[in-house]
């Protein structure tokens, strides 16, 4: 089996350039084999009136900055990707070369603004795409947009931080991701291991990862990255096991 981990850096770079490229670089040394980002634009998802809308705001991923960041992903050898919420950002990101999109679980949902547009676009890349499902969706439809590229779709709880004891590990085990918002590295280590017993030939894991100082939305349910090399090298001796 063959665990492809991804560390998501969601708004836990700040906006910073500098920041992005330490926590990239902290990433690879921690043996990641992705980062991914999230293309947004604030004003499509939130309210001005929100109480985190500056820093929201402020770590937008435009063209420019995701420009940066896969240059320096590219000299440190581990893959750059992100989440894509406006068609735009498609645009840019097939510019830049990324290998693959995630589609997160509102945009599932086809309620945001431009969502349908977006996934369409993203659709005829052809790309293969990661997508979690933890806000629901219609599955169905969401295969119908991709039926050209290849899927794989994440178990999720869409809570920051996602209670552990909420995970319902019969119906995780279905899928052949995992994108884990709880707190610790415990739920995807069990994961890939039941996956391992399930024979289960690859398989992606996805958890939120900050710098030891990290502040911002997505700080509270995110894991460091001692902790994300913690989890690596289990998963990496979990694929070795053989039953």
């Amino acid at each position: 089996m063959k665990v492809f981990v991804v560390a998501e850096i969601g708004s836990n770079w700040e906006g910073d350039i500098k920041k992005a490229k330490k926590i990239i670089h902290e990433c690879k040394n921690a043996g990641a084999d992705a980062v991914k980002f999230q293309m947004w634009r604030a004003s499509d998802l939130y309210s001005k009136k929100h109480p985190q809308w500056n820093t929201i705001r402020k770590s937008e991923v435009t063209s420019e900055k995701a420009e940066k960041m896969k240059k320096y992903a590219d000299s440190q050898k581990i893959e750059f990707f992100c989440s894509v919420f406006y068609p735009e950002g498609v645009d840019c990101l097939e510019l830049i070369g990324v290998k693959k999109y995630k589609i997160a679980s509102r945009t599932c949902l086809l309620n945001d603004k431009h969502a349908s547009e977006t996934l369409e676009k993203v659709s005829r890349t052809r790309k293969p795409v990661i997508i979690s499902m933890g806000m629901g969706g219609n599955k169905k439809q969401i295969m119908k947009i991709f039926s050209k590229s290849k899927k794989t779709f994440c178990y999720c709880i869409s809570e920051y931080p996602a209670p552990f004891e909420k995970i319902n590990w019969k119906k995780a085990i279905k899928y052949d991701g995992f994108s884990d918002h709880s707190l610790g590295i415990d739920a995807p280590f069990l994961f890939a291991l039941l996956k391992k017993q399930t024979h289960a030939k690859q398989i992606s894991i996805e958890k939120h990862v900050k710098l030891k100082n990290s502040k911002g939305p997505d700080a509270d349910s995110s894991i460091n990255t001692q902790e994300l090399a913690n989890l690596v090298a289990s998963i990496r001796k979990i694929e070795k096991l053989k039953f």
